[in-house]
């Protein structure tokens, strides 16, 4: 899947799952909790569309390349996330529990996302050429 597609799907259910809690709960909610889980959202959000950029780039290039982009990426991810997390907390003084429960709910929701999208491009069957596929 392109970045572009991905990107597109990603705010699309970020949109979609936000309403939603909008509904539910943010729309009753101060006004600091609401930022905390916008702010918990868009961190999942920025994470999930850098790692899958950094799939796209290190696709088709050696095991090696492949791999120290994305474990190299994830120890980096995860550290600006942290310092996002620290610095929305002390600087912003977002509260901490919506921001975390938003950050882990959008986190966990796009990496079972990109984990089956990954999934099911290494896993595509591969037709053999000639092969007509009608069974006859």
């Amino acid at each position: 899947m392109s970045l572009l597609r991905y990107t597109i799907v990603v705010l699309g259910i970020a949109a979609l799952t936000f309403a939603l809690a909008w509904t539910i709960a943010l729309r009753r909610a101060d006004a600091p909790t609401r930022w905390a889980a916008a702010f918990g959202g868009a961190l999942a959000v920025v994470n999930t569309l850098v790692a899958h950029a950094l799939v796209q780039c290190s696709d088709r290039r050696s095991t090696n390349a492949f791999l120290g982009a994305v474990l190299g990426g994830m120890v980096g991810r995860m550290v600006l996330l942290l310092a996002a997390v620290v610095a929305g907390i002390v600087t912003l003084g977002l509260p901490r529990l919506p921001l975390a429960f938003s950050l882990l709910f959008y986190f966990v929701l796009f990496l079972v996302m990109e984990l089956t999208i990954l999934h099911r491009r290494t896993t595509t069957p591969q037709v053999p050429s000639g092969a007509g596929g009608t069974g006859r």
